[in-house]
């Protein structure tokens, strides 16, 4: 079996949950592939030199036999590491070695039962949707045009806001007028979409939501749409570019571009401990009933 680890910095604290991590890979003999920066930044900053057996730096160095792909930090690096995973078809697995964590679900405290857990096949793979955008006939991101969470617009350089022309299938929807606007899926239904009003969605939902950023209207409010359904946005204002964010990369991108949000045509399988589901996960990680009077 080969496994493949990827990460960011952790804090000292995490260290010897990551050592238990490598003591279990080592006690079900599993060959070891780890993401090469990370690698460099535990010598660096933790003094500690992994035992592995070969490194990747992009998506095209992963071995096609790698059979779980292990991602070390919170819901950021999760987000990173299906830029590399991307149609593969690798499963990945979140471990959490911070604080929130809605996909990095395995805390440290969790590690020894859940790596046993799925090396026994005690386990459930989700298949989650993603988005693709693109102008025109071309991406955005040169090197990968999706997101698992949401693609969103936000204003540039400038006190003032923008308008965001919204059409759903080819038919108007609205002009919103506001800081930006996030088109998110139903993963990142729990994420910025959530921090401005937007509706929670369970995974499996073929949706999108729509929610806009600091409205100059109170009226508008977040819309679920299908996500079988292509959305297009024409941005004006005041500045001649604006940001572009697709889950944690951003780019600039001129006034007069046409985007266009549709459903990707592969998932991204997720997966997920069968002690864990994703309604436990909300009450955990949104403290639902932690007030006295429940």
């Amino acid at each position: 079996m080969k496994v493949a680890l990827f990460g960011k910095q952790f804090s000292e604290d995490f260290l010897d949950s990551f050592k238990l991590i490598l003591d279990e890979f080592n006690s079900h003999k599993i060959e070891l592939c780890i993401y090469r920066p990370f690698y460099d930044s535990i010598i660096e900053d933790l003094n500690f030199t992994p035992d592995v057996d070969e490194f990747f730096t992009q998506h095209a160095d992963l071995d096609k036999r790698v059979d779980y792909f292990f991602s070390i930090g919170g819901d950021g690096t999760f987000l990173n590491a299906v830029s590399l995973v991307q149609d593969s078809g690798i499963p990945i697995v979140g471990v959490n070695s911070g604080r929130l964590g809605f996909m990095a679900d395995i805390a440290r405290d969790e590690i020894p039962a859940a790596i046993a857990d799925i090396f026994e096949g005690k386990y459930t793979i989700e298949e989650r949707t993603l988005l693709k955008v693109q102008v025109g006939n071309n991406g955005l991101f040169k090197d990968f045009n999706y997101a698992l969470n949401e693609f969103t617009i936000h204003k540039k350089d400038s006190a003032s806001m923008i308008t965001i022309h919204t059409y759903i299938d080819n038919e108007y929807l609205n002009s919103y007028w506001a800081d930006g606007l996030i088109i998110s899926t139903p993963t990142g239904s729990t994420a910025y979409s959530l921090s401005v009003g937007g509706p929670i969605l369970i995974p499996n939902t073929q949706n999108f939501v729509i929610s806009p950023i600091s409205p100059h209207n109170l009226t508008v409010r977040p819309i679920v749409v299908p996500n079988h359904q292509e959305i297009t946005l024409k941005v004006e204002g005041r500045s001649d570019s604006y940001l572009a964010s697709l889950d944690s990369r951003s780019v600039s991108f001129e006034a007069l571009n046409e985007l266009k949000i549709s459903k990707a045509d592969f998932k991204i399988k997720v997966l997920k401990l069968k002690t864990h589901s994703f309604y436990s996960t909300l009450r955990n990680k949104l403290m639902w009933g932690v007030d006295k009077r429940n």
